[in-house]
């Protein structure tokens, strides 16, 4: 039975932590894929073909990538809230700065730098929430944090494609505009993160001391009882050796692919059945807000069976299934009900896979472990888009670019079962399954 006094700390985390990692995760979003939309008119004013926009798209992930594992490392060690406002007021600098590119190599070089900046947001906010939320509740935190993205799709979409239709304002163009305008929230919430955000439980002065009291207990309880089992790590460098962190990785290489080919790419495959930039928008932005339900109601199944496996599997299996609906997609209705079905499986499917580190990680090796899975997995970011555009170059359609996509979320499914019945031989997998 839940406590009186456990619902009212949840009820509090969730109020307190989630609306506001959601806000800046939805602005870091709308910063990663607003060149979608921008490249409606951008590619051509600045001579990019569907190969160079698909590498420059993709080049975010490469210096993502790279600063990504010593970048949660130093947030570990300095604390989310300074580091957080240093993520998000470096990338919001660099966003504006894209709207003065000129050609593909300054395109590219931004697009990795931005790369760079905003390495060690998200893992950086999957670390802290596991540092508040206790196991049975942490599902559903991530799902919440991560509905930011297909929230920020939703609404960013029509947003993105209302901007596109502005007339040009001081000499700068539509995309210019698009660019600048998605920048300064950024800029402006990192100096609020600098306010608002709290390290650690035990500077929580908006929680009661009984309450503060409950949670640090409950959470060390939890870290005891982890510690106990065989497999459990706590380095830096044990955890990047550990092959869990990267069958979770090659997990979420998959999703990533999926997510970010979306992203890049649902504007222009949208557009060519005739629409304009506004009707673009809104109709890239259906499939995000069900995609938000279907991840909740999937998370919360996940937390309250305490079971993980499966509920990746199945979505990673309904992507799958959405692209290879959207490669042999003939008219707007079919291809907007495949994006439906991609959105929805690569949504589910996240919130149960971010339960899994904390299964078997902790302090500095929760640190880099899920750094590590992120950074890797991401590259899935890369790969996508790039794989889009040049097959798009190779065969003059979004098909063959689709069926590929799809086949990396086959190979994620596999592994979570693979990985699953090898967790069955250790004692971690048992400490999930009894909520530790």
């Amino acid at each position: 039975m839940i406590s009186d006094l456990e619902s009212r700390v949840s009820r509090k985390l969730m109020l307190r932590i989630i609306p506001f990692v959601m806000l800046l995760y939805f602005v870091s979003f709308l910063d990663r894929v607003n060149v979608g939309f921008a490249a409606l008119t951008m590619n051509k004013a600045i001579g990019l073909s569907p190969t160079a926009f698909g590498l420059g798209g993709g080049l975010f992930f490469i210096g993502y990538f790279l600063f990504e594992v010593p970048s949660n490392l130093i947030l570990h060690k300095v604390g989310a809230r300074r580091w957080i406002a240093r993520v998000m007021v470096s990338w919001g600098i660099v966003s504006f700065a894209s709207a003065f590119v000129v050609g593909p190599n300054s395109f590219y070089a931004l697009r990795f730098i931005l790369g760079v900046a905003e390495a060690g947001f998200f893992p950086g906010i999957i670390l802290y929430l596991s540092l508040w939320f206790p196991s049975r509740q942490r599902a559903l935190a991530a799902a919440w944090f991560m509905a930011a993205a297909p929230i920020s799709t939703a609404i960013g979409s029509p947003l993105s494609g209302a901007i596109m239709k502005l007339p040009p304002i001081a000499g700068l163009t539509d995309w210019q505009l698009l660019y600048i305008l998605e920048a300064v929230p950024a800029i402006v919430l990192g100096f609020v993160v600098l306010k608002y955000m709290t390290d650690t439980p035990s500077k929580a002065h908006w929680l009661q001391p009984e309450e503060r009291e409950w949670l640090i207990a409950k959470l060390k309880m939890e870290a005891d009882a982890r510690h106990t089992h065989a497999g459990h790590t706590a380095g830096a460098l044990s955890a990047l050796r550990d092959p869990r962190v990267l069958a979770l990785a090659l997990i979420y290489f998959g999703t990533s692919a999926g997510l970010y080919t979306l992203g890049l790419w649902a504007p222009l495959i949208i557009r060519q059945y005739g629409f304009g930039s506004f009707e673009t928008g809104l109709l890239a932005g259906v499939p995000s807000i069900l995609a938000v339900i279907a991840m909740i109601v999937w998370a919360k199944h996940s937390d309250r069976t305490e079971e993980r496996t499966w509920h990746v599997v199945i979505p990673c299996v309904v992507a799958c299934l959405g692209f290879i609906f959207a490669g042999n997609a003939t008219t707007a209705l079919m291809i907007i009900l495949a994006l439906v079905v991609v959105n929805i499986g690569i949504s589910a499917a996240k919130a149960p896979l971010w339960a899994m580190p904390s299964m078997f990680l902790s302090g500095a090796g929760a640190a880099a472990g899920i750094a590590m899975i992120n950074s890797v997995g991401n590259l899935g970011g890369f790969v996508g888009p790039f794989v889009i555009g040049w097959l798009k170059n190779v065969t003059g359609g979004y098909s063959a670019g689709l069926y590929a996509v799809g086949a990396t979320l086959a190979v994620s499914a596999v592994v979570t079962l693979m990985l699953s019945r090898q967790s069955k031989q250790t004692p971690v997998a048992a400490g999930e399954r009894h909520g530790h």
